[in-house]
């Protein structure tokens, strides 16, 4: 059985109740529980939040064991050269994921610090973007 894990960065535990002209009202809660139930043949483990530093633990715990990583650092994806590195030192693949359209947002946001090291890229689809990377390691 596939092992990945989707990790969630700053804000995203406020999905459902968060700017849902944005991010929508579902809450990542009920959405992981529809992808769970459609993706049975693989194990999706969740992690979520808003430090920095636990961000990285998480990537460099899973890094070596998994099968991907589907991450939206969030406006951590913006700011954090450690968590750019942190992917770039594991082994396993990583998809960066965001929910909206960064491009389409402001300035700041079409940086990312992920980016150059991770796999690919899937934006702008809401919370589609996290089933398309699960599809990607399929």
């Amino acid at each position: 059985m596939k092992k990945l894990i989707i990790i969630n960065g700053p804000n995203l535990n406020l999905l459902g109740k968060r700017e849902p002209n944005i991010y929508g009202s579902l809450t990542f809660t009920e959405f992981l529980e529809e992808v769970r139930k459609k993706y049975k043949d693989i194990q999706i483990d969740y992690f979520q939040s808003n430090i920095e530093g636990e961000l990285i633990d998480k990537i460099q715990d899973v890094g070596f064991s998994y099968d991907g990583i589907i991450l939206n650092a969030a406006a951590y994806t913006h700011t954090s050269v450690g968590i750019g590195d942190a992917v770039k030192a594991i082994e396993t693949s990583v998809i960066e994921v965001h929910i909206s359209n960064t491009f389409g947002r402001e300035e700041f946001r079409h940086q990312s610090y992920i980016s150059p090291n991770a796999k690919g890229v899937i934006l702008g689809f809401g919370l589609q973007s996290y089933e398309l990377a699960i599809q990607s390691f399929i």
